[in-house]
C-alpha cells in the first residue's frame, strides 16, 4: 500500500502524527494522572495502587489489575466494558504485577472527546475509534510512569492507522483525525510493546529500546491482504516510535515540578533549622543574663 506524500484535509502527510499533548494532572486521591492527545483526540487517565484489595478478589501470586473507562457522556456501556478488558489484555505485558502480590492496581481512563462517529460518546454498537483507543493506551502509560508506584518492564505506545482506498488504489495514513474517519476503508490501533529486554535487530535505533507488536484491531473492508497489515503495522510503528520519544521528553517536564518542589521543602528544612538555632541562642543569652 502506499504511504506517499500526500496533502491531507489538515495539511499533513500520510506519515504524520498530530500534535502530541502530555500533561501530568497531579489529580487528588491517586497516585498518578496524565492527560494524553493526538490533536483534539484526548484522553485522562489515574492510576491508584498498589491499594488494598477485598479477600475475595485477592491475588496470592501477583496485583490485581482493574481498568474502568468512562465516555465523554452517559454512563459506561457494553462498548466501555469490551474496551476496558482489551487495555487490560494490553497492559498486562508491560507490568510487573508479580512485585505486589494480593494487591489491586486500578486505572481508570476517561474520554475527553466523542462525536456521532462513537469516538466516546458511549453509544452501544458504535465503538470507540482507533485514535481514541490509542490516546487511551498512551495516557494510561504516561499515568503509570507518573505513579511510579507500579514496576514496569517496557512502555506501551500505540497509534492508529488507516485505509483511504482511491482510483488508483489506496492510501495508508497515520492517525486519522475525525474527518478522515468516514473516508476510511479500513484501519484500526497498533500498540507496541518498547523494551530494553526484547531481542534487537539491526535496524533498531540505537537511542530507542526494541519492540514488538503487543495487539492490534486492524480491519479492511477488502479481502484480507497480508501486504496491507504488514505495511499498516510499519506505518504504525513508526508512529509509536515518535510517541516513545514524546513520553520520553516529557519525564523531564514531570520531575521539573517535583525539584522544585524538593527544593522549596529542603528551604523550608533550612529556615526550621536556622530558626532552632536562633533560639538557641536566644536561650543561651538568657542564661548568661540570669547568671
Amino acid at each position: 500500500m502506499s504511504t506517499a506524500n500526500v496533502l491531507r484535509s489538515d495539511g499533513r502527510t500520510a506519515d504524520e502524527l498530530r500534535a502530541l499533548t502530555i500533561v501530568y494532572e497531579s489529580l487528588d486521591r491517586v497516585d498518578g494522572s496524565a492527560r494524553f492527545g493526538f490533536g483534539p483526540t484526548q484522553s485522562l487517565t489515574s492510576v491508584s495502587g498498589p491499594i488494598e484489595i477485598r479477600p475475595n478478589l485477592e491475588s496470592p501470586s501477583q496485583a490485581t489489575l482493574d481498568i474502568q473507562i468512562r465516555p465523554l457522556a452517559s454512563v459506561p456501556g457494553t462498548d466501555s466494558k469490551a474496551l476496558a478488558t482489551t487495555l487490560k489484555s494490553i497492559l498486562t505485558p508491560a507490568l510487573l504485577l508479580s512485585h505486589h502480590p494480593r494487591t489491586l492496581v486500578q486505572i481508570v481512563g476517561q474520554a475527553l472527546c466523542g462525536t456521532g462517529s462513537g469516538s466516546g460518546t458511549g453509544s452501544v454498537g458504535r465503538g470507540w475509534n482507533a485514535s481514541l483507543i490509542a490516546s487511551l493506551v498512551n495516557a494510561s502509560v504516561a499515568a503509570l510512569m507518573n505513579a511510579t508506584s507500579v514496576p514496569m518492564k517496557g512502555i506501551v505506545c500505540a497509534v492508529a492507522v488507516g485505509l483511504v482506498r482511491s482510483a488508483s488504489g489506496g492510501v495508508l495514513v497515520l492517525d486519522p483525525s475525525e474527518s478522515e474517519l468516514a473516508h476510511l476503508t479500513g484501519g484500526g490501533c497498533f500498540a507496541f510493546l518498547f523494551s530494553a529486554t526484547l531481542p534487537s535487530t539491526p535496524t533498531d535505533s540505537t537511542d530507542i529500546p526494541p519492540c514488538s507488536l503487543l495487539w492490534t484491531n486492524y480491519t479492511s473492508t477488502s479481502p484480507f491482504d497480508e501486504r496491507e497489515l504488514s505495511d499498516a503495522r510499519t506505518l504504525a510503528e513508526k508512529g509509536a516510535r515518535e510517541v516513545w520519544k514524546a513520553l520520553k521528553e516529557s519525564v523531564g517536564r514531570m520531575e521539573a515540578p517535583l525539584k522544585a518542589s524538593d527544593d522549596r521543602k529542603a528551604s523550608t528544612v533550612e529556615d526550621i533549622h536556622a530558626a532552632s538555632r536562633d533560639t538557641d541562642i536566644h536561650e543561651e543569652d538568657d542564661v548568661k543574663m540570669e547568671v
